[in-house]
């Protein structure tokens, strides 16, 4: 593990790192590794046909999608890059997690009662928790991607429970209507897997 901290400085040396993505948390996973990156957020619906895909088809689309979307829009800069960047290698990361309940796929829910919904489905079982990571290198649009999976269980819930945890307003911009960093982890009993995952990278 140690070979990792020349790598990272390999990184810092080499690379323009490129997070496709607005989420705080993923802004702050990638912060954690101490290597410089900037923040471009695609505009990408996250409107696929989910009847198209099985669930790590659909998350791995997605991701992919959201890197190739700012790798192009790269290509084609409105302003000349600083001379400090012009010589590193370009990578872009993308991501996008997903909730699996019986092979179903929960997103961000839309309001209130469809948080009640998921919660209430999520309630006393186990779950999935998909995260597909898209990475071009070198400015290619076709970029290589992978899926992480994790086993997520939850307590048994009271409606009440539900209720007051939804009043914290957290469900509402996270994958299945919790999130496991903050309030949310009062939630789960246990995992299988990586936390980060769950987090969201």
């Amino acid at each position: 593990m140690a070979d990792l901290l020349v790598e990272l400085q390999k990184l810092r040396e080499r690379c323009r790192i490129v997070l496709a993505s607005s989420s705080p948390r993923r802004k702050e996973i990638l912060s954690i590794l101490g290597v410089p990156f900037e923040i471009i957020a695609p505009k990408f619906a996250e409107d696929l046909d989910k009847s198209e895909y099985d669930p790590r088809g659909y998350v791995m689309a997605n991701a992919s999608i959201k890197c190739a979307e700012v790798v192009m829009k790269l290509a084609h800069p409105r302003d000349p890059l600083p001379e400090s960047l012009r010589d590193k290698t370009l990578v872009v990361i993308g991501s996008d997690t997903i909730v699996v309940r019986d092979n179903r796929i929960l997103e961000k829910p839309k309001d209130k009662d469809h948080a009640t919904e998921m919660l209430r489905s999520l309630s006393g079982r186990q779950h999935k928790v998909m995260t597909g990571v898209a990475v071009s290198i070198g400015g290619k649009d076709q970029p290589k991607v992978i899926c992480e999976e994790t086993d997520v269980t939850f307590a048994k819930l009271s409606d009440e429970q539900i209720a007051a945890y939804i009043s914290t307003g957290e469900p509402f911009d996270k994958a299945g209507g919790y999130g496991i960093q903050s309030m949310g982890s009062l939630l789960v009993t246990s995992i299988s897997g990586d936390y980060h995952n769950v987090v969201g990278l």
